[in-house]
């Protein structure tokens, strides 16, 4: 075995003098405590939360602040559409004097012009029949006509037909014979019937179910509104 250079004996010092061997100083242990390690599972929540900070930022700046309230005289401004046109409907007896976009149709000037909600709008496209009324004594669909088209005309929504206190007898028939569930197709489909009672119509159930195949009850009650047409026209 060799002898160790200090000690000829082969007893190893059990300190290494650092001055006798620089080398030995370099490895030497630390008597520092080792750095923290970082565990897979920190270093990914670490990472979630650093991208949600920098994605946050841009989001909350990209949301508009919520804008003050305009004052009256702007609101009384914006409601004075631009290219409006004067124009006189004569609804259920009564004449209205308006200012109206040219583009507005009569069924959207009777529901927010003149405040007559009984007309409903429901596909908007003329396919339902839930927007029915007389102009000029004959059923049109209002989605579909323009209210600059009736300057002259009379028209007659279901405030025209009867009230409450005074049903017309088709209304009266109607609810005798639950002619209506939802109710949201029936102002229409008794417009169109009470049309019926004015034209050329077959004495038959096929007959009055031709003459009202425009309107729609998506609730099935054809067979109610048929027996209530019926009702009506063999009393009258």
């Amino acid at each position: 075995m060799a002898k160790h250079p200090i000690n000829p004996d082969g007893e190893t010092p059990s300190e290494v003098d650092p001055e006798s061997y620089p080398e030995s100083a370099s490895i030497a242990p630390s008597s520092e405590a080792p750095a923290t390690r970082v565990s897979r599972r920190s270093f990914l929540s670490q990472l979630g939360a650093a991208g949600l900070a920098a994605t946050a930022s841009p989001v909350l700046a990209a949301t508009p602040a919520p804008a003050a309230p305009a004052p009256s005289s702007a609101i009384a401004e914006d409601a004075a559409t631009e290219g409006a046109v004067a124009l006189t409907l004569k609804v259920n007896g009564q004449s209205h004097a308006l200012q109206v976009d040219p583009r507005t149709t009569l069924l959207d000037c009777l529901r927010e012009n003149l405040d007559l909600p009984g007309t409903k709008k429901g596909c908007d496209h003329g396919q339902c029949g839930a927007c029915t009324v007389h102009v000029n004594g004959r059923r049109v669909n209002s989605c579909l006509s323009f209210a600059v088209m009736h300057q002259s005309d009379e028209i007659t929504t279901i405030e025209g037909i009867g009230q409450p206190d005074h049903l017309h007898p088709m209304q009266a028939a109607f609810i005798e014979h639950d002619g209506y569930q939802c109710g949201y197709c029936t102002s229409g489909q008794i417009m169109s019937a009470v049309a019926v009672l004015k034209e050329n119509v077959g004495p038959t159930d096929d007959d009055v179910k031709q003459a009202m195949y425009g309107n729609i009850c998506r609730c099935g009650a054809y067979s109610n509104i048929v027996a209530a047409v019926q009702q009506v026209r063999h009393s009258s």
